[in-house]
């Protein structure tokens, strides 16, 4: 446990804070903030958003129960919020050129270099030691897209940006292609301003590129139609409706991001761990579905991409080649595993070949 704080350690919690900001910059993130463990109107949109059922088989986004929306349930005795975001985008990450590639797989450019999830919480608890280094002892939990915590409303409240029409957190001046972060503390900081305006004004840019019509309206996501949802998430069968509305996109999307205005003044990311690797931000589908589970393994290692498996890559990789030209080179890659040992990649694949006039017998 920390110590006790009073009113006269105001002067000495104010340094501390600025003191946490730059420490952070040093740490690599762009934009520290510090709130309290009221989130607001967030717990009631969750709660709504839940009863829809737009969460789909996400079933841990309701197994928290309060806990989700209220840090200090969480973990009892959190006083304040600190979140940091951390800028992702490569500066060339020829995202356009890949969508309108139809033969080369499209992953959501989080998920093209090292898994976020190691390199921040490194950072974070390299923060929460500097502050003890400062202060002495610290009651602290670090959260990195990996419990239950309304991470976006948290940014929210520290004043890092404005919930979008997208559902994702904006910023004026680096757009949304950033991570969060989160380090729940037990000291009294004073904190930021949250974020009480939002500039998306008429623009619905998001909400009309989204190609299966996610959105059931402006701030509301339907996971269930989300692609980033299908190809990550659900761990069954796409439905059939939905998998020609797919395209080339195997890990993720990011159509929404991509024509978000406030998406032109995204800085370019200084962290080498989030730069492309294994080429793929430009490889051919059928190259990738040649992998085998040992390629898989090995070329996914300490990436985000390990999520969804290798069934899962391989289910998506097989929509994506029903979806891309019939060359010879699709066909040959979709023929050589039609007899694949999941029934669920075989019911993909089989898809697929139909997709191009083509029998599975």
């Amino acid at each position: 446990m920390s110590v006790s704080y009073t009113s006269a350690d105001a002067p000495l919690l104010a340094e501390l804070a600025d003191s946490i900001r730059a420490w952070g910059r040093e740490l690599g993130f762009q934009q520290v903030g510090i709130s309290d463990v009221d989130l607001g109107e967030h717990a009631g949109h969750l709660e709504s958003w839940l009863a829809a059922g737009y969460q789909g088989e996400m079933d841990y986004m309701a197994a928290h129960g309060s806990k989700r929306s209220h840090p200090e349930q969480l973990v009892p005795g959190t006083l304040r919020v600190i979140s940091l975001r951390m800028d992702y985008l490569p500066g060339d990450t020829q995202m356009i050129r890949a969508l309108k590639a139809p033969e080369t797989a499209y992953i959501s450019r989080y998920a093209l270099g090292r898994d976020y999830h190691k390199l921040i919480r490194k950072r974070l608890q390299q923060l929460a030691e500097r502050i003890q280094q400062q202060i002495g002892p610290l009651g602290y939990r670090a959260f990195v897209d990996s419990a239950p915590v309304l991470e976006k409303a948290a940014g929210q409240q520290a004043g890092l940006g404005w919930i979008g029409k997208n559902t994702l957190l904006l910023n004026r001046q680096a757009g949304s292609w950033f991570f969060l972060g989160e380090l729940f503390v037990d000291i009294p900081l004073p904190v930021d301003a949250a974020h009480s305006s939002e500039h998306c004004g008429s623009c619905t840019a998001c909400l009309d590129i989204c190609p299966t019509a996610a959105f059931v309206g402006p701030y509301v996501l339907d996971a269930r139609r989300c692609i980033s949802y299908l190809t990550i998430e659900l761990k069954g069968s796409i439905p059939l409706e939905l998998r020609p509305l797919i395209g080339n996109r195997v890990f993720g999307c990011d159509d929404c991001q991509l024509v978000c205005p406030w998406n032109r003044f995204a800085k370019p990311t200084s962290q080498t761990d989030f730069l492309p690797r294994h080429h793929l931000d430009s490889t051919d589908l059928a190259a990738l579905f040649r992998w085998t589970e040992d390629e898989f393994l090995s070329r996914t290692e300490g990436s985000p991409i390990r999520r969804t498996g290798y069934i899962g890559w391989s289910r998506n990789l097989a929509v994506g080649l029903g979806n891309a030209p019939g060359t010879i080179a699709v066909i040959e890659a979709l023929q050589l595993r039609r007899n694949d040992p999941s029934e669920l990649v075989r019911e993909h694949v089989a898809w697929a070949l139909q997709r191009h006039g083509r029998s599975v017998d």
